[in-house]
């Protein structure tokens, strides 16, 4: 990564310039090709790069010298989805679970809208994401549409909310995974995962939107740098 970041730095790779592929970055490494795309996921998750199906991976910004943040929430936010850059897990109506419905203001096992995918990187599983929404947000902003979604969430629920989004509050935690991620990641015996539980907040301090990104713990590390 910091390679990677020095020469995005020095021009090497200029902004929106491809870098070479995951196969190349292996040889001249001498790393694996989880190692690679681990990097790679990680650069993508801070706002450095972004990643094409079939096209490549291509410098989205120089590095900055400030603090570098790991913002999974935000990045599925801001997501482009394909019908190759995702594998549709559910999406429909559901019981919100504990804490989501606390995050959301609702009764627990209340009903909401859910969407869940897994996040494909070159075929590798790389993210279970859910989004939980109330019904009525669900509805107004189109994030009950079947299949994926050609515009991002944050757009979605910009363009139909009279109100506008403040912030996101995100909570990490690494844990055992659910059976449903250890099936859907193809979890290794063992393998832990990070959650990060996200609620998007409005200017009237409404919760309308619960995200949690599972990230298999092999594949991922969050960076984070600041002032003493």
């Amino acid at each position: 990564m910091e390679t990677l970041r020095a020469r995005i730095k020095d021009g090497t790779y200029p902004v929106n310039a491809p870098i070479p592929s995951e196969s190349a970055l292996g040889r001249e490494f001498g790393a694996s090709r989880p190692t690679v795309v681990r990097a790679l996921n990680e650069m993508q998750l801070l706002g450095e790069l972004h990643r094409e199906h079939g096209r490549g991976t291509f410098v989205k910004a120089a590095p900055s010298s400030g603090a570098r943040n790991s913002r999974p929430g935000l990045t599925v936010l801001d997501r482009q989805e394909t019908a190759t850059s995702i594998r549709t897990v559910e999406i429909g109506r559901a019981s919100a679970p504990s804490a989501v419905a606390m995050l959301l203001g609702l009764a627990e096992s209340a009903p909401v809208h859910l969407r869940r995918y897994v996040g494909l990187y070159d075929s590798i599983a790389s993210e279970l994401v859910s989004l939980w929404t109330p019904l009525d947000v669900a509805r107004a902003s189109g994030l009950d549409q079947e299949g994926p979604l050609t515009v991002p969430v944050r757009q979605l629920l910009t363009a139909s909310a009279r109100d506008r989004l403040t912030r996101v509050d995100e909570r990490m935690q690494a844990r055992r995974p659910t059976d449903q991620e250890r099936e859907s990641l193809d979890l290794a015996e063992g393998e832990p995962v990070l959650s990060v539980l996200g609620s998007v907040v409005d200017s009237t301090g409404r919760t309308v939107l619960v995200v949690e990104v599972a990230l298999p713990g092999s594949l991922h590390v969050l960076e984070e740098s600041y002032g003493l």
